[in-house]
């Protein structure tokens, strides 16, 4: 494979999210991570599986009233945006609890994910919604925890037909590879993938590079040096 329309940097959730989003709207991907086919989930495999929701109906069978509103004002409370450089940071907030409290758990039930009945409560606030912290429990633990988070979205990329490979592009291992260089030439990004010292780098031509090492709060740069504030 020479070409593909775009290549997703990290094989953990985030990355598992994006190539599965790009498959089934018709895109080729090529998904890249120093580790191994059966490491993909990254450390979400390994988490409890707890997902932020809001209004949801484990919460109303528990008598649990929450709302966008009630939802936002925590979060604004609690991270106090008050700084010119906050206003990416607020806007991500504001995208991801619309998010949260309406197409989200629709979604991921459609997929397959299944939650435990009693919801708990991380990052307990205060009496008062303008405290720091969730002033109601919001904490969805996922049947099967982390494994059961990955899961659907790991299948979904193999069903896909998937190059799901390790840096280099390859299906059959041959050592760990890291996805080193990403540069703009002729209106492409190029994906260099190095190897070890001495040995040639691969390139491969694509539309966008996706780097989704370490979820939103380690997100590096756009290789085409735009910012979006659409995360899933």
């Amino acid at each position: 494979m020479d070409s593909v329309d775009a290549i997703v940097v990290g094989g953990g959730l985030a990355g598992l999210v994006a190539a599965a989003e790009l498959g089934d709207r018709g895109k080729s991907v090529l998904l890249l991570d120093q580790e191994g086919e059966q490491n993909l989930g990254g450390q979400a495999f390994w988490s409890l599986g707890g997902l932020f929701m809001v209004d949801t109906p484990e919460q109303r069978r528990m008598r649990v009233r929450d709302s966008y509103a009630l939802a936002r004002s925590d979060w604004m409370g609690a991270a106090q945006f008050d700084r010119p450089e906050d206003a990416w940071p607020r806007k991500w907030a504001d995208s991801y609890l619309t998010f949260a409290a309406g197409e989200m758990r629709s979604w991921l039930h459609n997929i397959g994910m299944r939650w435990f009945p009693v919801v708990g409560w991380a990052e307990r606030g205060g009496a008062f919604a303008d405290a720091h912290g969730n002033s109601v429990p919001r904490f969805h633990i996922t049947w099967g925890t982390g494994p059961g988070v990955v899961e659907p979205f790991a299948r979904r990329v193999r069903e896909l037909g998937g190059d799901v490979r390790r840096a280099g592009g390859e299906i059959v291992p041959r050592g760990r590879r890291r996805f080193r260089v990403c540069e703009r030439q002729r209106d492409r990004d190029l994906g260099r993938n190095r190897r070890k010292p001495r040995s040639r780098a691969r390139r491969m031509a694509s539309g966008p590079a996706r780097h989704t090492a370490g979820g939103h709060g380690g997100r590096g740069p756009d290789p085409r040096g735009r910012r979006d504030d659409r995360h899933h």
